[in-house]
């Protein structure tokens, strides 16, 4: 579905990255592993149309979207849960998440996606009149995951979903992931957490210093020995 190929990017006379290529195939769940500063965040910011490469190719679904606004982005299918959550704490659940669906007129059809994402995330419809800079950490994350799934993609960008979350919090969000899955969604989660990677993923990528260090199977990424050399660094 979503296929990378020789992506650079830089900031200046900096590049961040450094001929990243990988695929995420069709209703997967592919992790980006990698520590502060390896170009995780850029790459997403990459994906949605954030940021311009210098060179290579992101194609999404045989189409290619390198260089496109991030508002043609989103119309075709691709949505990003950014890192931070970075809801409006000024605006309610129900306005941050009419906010997801700025792409879109067909109000009915908005209306009742909000009744969909009250029903994945049953906390949040007790609060949809509430400030969304009054909720808790875990209930921002679910109401920047439901603003992304208002935009109706069919592949969604996670960037550290389990950051900052208390480890209880973070166990309902792999349960959010891998229903999120379940349902057709074809998912790329980019995390610093190697435990909740090997949990939801199916394969795996480490990203250090803007270069792809390490592919293969999520199961077992703790016990890895590449991955510890990779990731760790012995």
């Amino acid at each position: 579905m979503l296929d990378i190929k020789h992506l650079r990017v830089a900031y200046g006379i900096t590049e961040v990255l450094r001929d990243v290529s990988f695929q995420v195939p069709t209703q997967s769940i592919v992790a980006l592993l990698g520590g502060n500063g390896s170009g995780k965040t850029t790459l997403l910011n990459t994906l949605i149309g954030v940021v311009r490469p210098i060179a290579g190719s992101v194609q999404f679904e045989g189409v290619e979207c390198a260089g496109l606004a991030p508002d043609q982005i989103v119309r075709r299918g691709i949505s990003q849960v950014p890192q931070g959550r970075e809801v409006w704490p000024n605006m309610t659940v129900i306005e941050n998440l009419e906010l997801g669906a700025a792409t879109r007129k067909d109000w009915s059809a908005i209306n009742a996606d909000i009744k969909e994402i009250f029903g994945l995330f049953p906390k949040l419809a007790g609060r949809r009149r509430q400030l969304a800079g009054a909720l808790s950490g875990g209930e921002q994350q679910m109401v920047a995951i439901g603003r992304a799934l208002m935009a109706r993609p069919r592949c969604l960008l996670m960037d550290e979903p389990s950051a900052g979350l208390a480890p209880t919090v973070v166990a309902d969000m792999v349960d959010t992931i891998l229903a999120l899955n379940r349902r057709g969604l074809t998912i790329l989660l980019v995390e610093q957490n190697i435990g909740v990677a090997a949990a939801v993923a199916e394969y795996a990528h480490i990203l250090q210093n803007g270069e792809i260090t390490f592919s293969g199977p999520a199961a077992g990424l703790v016990d890895n020995p590449s991955v510890l050399i990779s990731y760790l660094g012995h």
